[in-house]
């Protein structure tokens, strides 16, 4: 079901007789604001996932293998 063009302007004309005139940019412009501060926080958040400290890698990966490790040494001096 795509939505023609005269249901558009129908739909356009409903709301700025709820609205008004002064109304409706003032709403256009809210929306505007909020996704932009939406497509900022996603932006941020994939740069910050991407951006992970070598390190902080390497901890997890040293903290897996001293656990198993000392594991193995427990079975073997038991």
């Amino acid at each position: 079901m795509a939505v023609g063009t005269w249901q558009v302007i129908v739909i356009l004309l409903v709301v700025l007789l709820l609205f008004g005139g002064k109304k409706v940019p003032e709403l256009a412009q809210g929306l505007g604001k909020g996704i932009k501060n939406f497509k900022d926080a996603v932006k941020e958040g994939e740069e910050e996932k991407n951006t992970i400290k070598p390190t902080e890698k390497l901890d997890e990966k040293d903290s897996t293998q001293n656990t198993s490790t000392s594991t193995k040494e427990k079975e073997i001096n038991a």
